[in-house]
């Protein structure tokens, strides 16, 4: 009766269910998963917010199908002023409702059915749902760790196949948090050039940039590495930090939103924003007008609250970015006391992935450390590392909770 890209494994696993144990019997898990900046404990300006919520413009219907005009002016202003993208027309951004509908829009636009995607591994599991409600196949192509993390170059090229439809980035990635080189950005532009490809870019943690803070010791991940395998080795600075929102050279998707900019994911605000060679952004632009006003999702409210809501991000990320540099100080202070466990480097987003010794699946330790120590992590293959021996802990969880949650985990590796 149903459609077969709606058969996925609808059963609870073994640590969602272990996680809901612990809640039902009203234990007390210290979570570091935080996602959801809303319950983060930070302070948003009440007044602003809600009063640019209720404009008496929003009672009029002006059916736009990229977005209202004055609202897209917003999104084209912030990229001036944070990113400085200075030529970017409005009429080149779309409004949606979030990234996930972005996503969408972009891989219908590209993608008949069976066509295929390279994405990037690890990465968020999200994907993977889009690609089946798109009919879409996706194809990973790896993140190495050395020196940092890289782009691997060959494997890329071996994934390419003539129904290739475009590269996926996540810029900075999650949960990584390594940014797309300048390097590697000249080398996808030629990539993606020679064979007609296009570039679907997440920017929603492009303004959480670490710097230098979130740097490690290098941790050699793969012995056996050919030459030219990867760019050389990263550091974090501007350039690489650059948004993708201005990339010229071949046809560009930049997708961002509220959520993560201003820590407002129940805002339901978004956006694509369409650069490259002008035929093709032409011919794209119409495109996307048709597909956007065939669903017409965006509601007037926020449409007139934006320029209000981007602005709230300048205290937003001061507070988030205060909170995952001390939480990131606090798990390098408790790492230096022992050595069974080593953080990977980190140059933005909110999330940091801690290597750990193999002694079992890293389900089953995440389900040891809920049932144990009470304390809730994601395992590595919810973002599918290649291998066991990952944990990835939210930097945007409490204080308190992140000292004695990392202090628990310490404990139970350091037999």
């Amino acid at each position: 009766m149903f459609s077969e890209r709606t058969n996925w494994k609808l059963a609870t696993n073994r640590f969602t269910q272990a996680v809901e144990a612990v809640r039902v019997r009203g234990g007390r898990l210290l979570d570091l998963t935080v996602s959801n900046p809303t319950r983060a404990g930070l302070k948003y300006e009440e007044p602003e917010i809600l009063g640019a919520l209720s404009s008496p413009l929003a009672l009029d219907y002006d059916p736009q199908s990229k977005g209202l005009l004055a609202a897209r002016e917003a999104v084209a202003e912030y990229y001036r002023a944070e990113h400085a993208v200075r030529e970017i027309d409005p009429e080149r951004i779309v409004l949606t409702t979030s990234t996930s509908e972005g996503y969408s829009f972009v891989f219908r636009l590209l993608c008949n059915a069976g066509d295929e995607l390279l994405v990037p591994k690890p990465s968020y599991p999200l994907f993977e749902f889009l690609a089946d409600l798109q009919d879409v196949k996706l194809v990973g192509y790896p993140l190495i760790y050395d020196h940092g993390w890289q782009m691997d170059f060959p494997s890329l090229e071996r994934e390419v196949t003539e129904r290739t439809r475009g590269v996926v980035l996540v810029h900075p990635n999650n949960p990584t948090g390594s940014y797309v080189s300048a390097g590697e950005r000249d080398l996808l532009n030629v990539f993606c050039r020679e064979r007609g490809l296009a570039l679907i870019v997440d920017e929603v943690f492009l303004d959480y940039g670490m710097g230098t803070s979130g740097a490690r010791a290098p941790i050699q991940e793969e012995p056996h590495r050919s030459a030219g395998s990867a760019a050389p080795p990263k550091s974090p600075d501007n350039e690489q930090q650059k948004s993708f929102a201005g990339n010229d050279a071949v046809l560009t998707f930049t997708l961002s939103g509220l959520s993560k900019i201003s820590a407002m994911p129940q805002m339901k605000v978004a956006w694509i924003v369409t650069s490259g060679p002008e035929e093709l952004v032409g011919s794209a632009i119409q495109r996307l007008d048709v597909i956007a006003d065939t669903y017409l999702s965006m509601n007037a409210p926020v449409q007139w609250a934006l320029p209000v809501l981007l602005e709230q991000r300048k205290s937003i990320q001061r507070q988030l970015m205060e909170r995952v540099q001390r939480n990131l100080a606090e798990l390098d202070r408790q790492l230096a006391g022992q050595k069974a466990c080593e953080r990977l480097s980190v140059q933005g987003g909110w999330y940091a992935v801690l290597r750990v010794p193999v002694t079992r699946s890293d389900e089953e330790l995440a389900i040891e450390l809920v049932r144990e120590k009470s304390v809730q992590v994601h395992p590595g293959h919810f973002f599918d590392f290649p291998r066991d021996g990952y944990l990835v802990l939210s930097l945007i969880s409490s204080i308190a909770d992140f000292e004695a949650g990392v202090r628990a985990i310490l404990d139970t590796m350091n037999f």
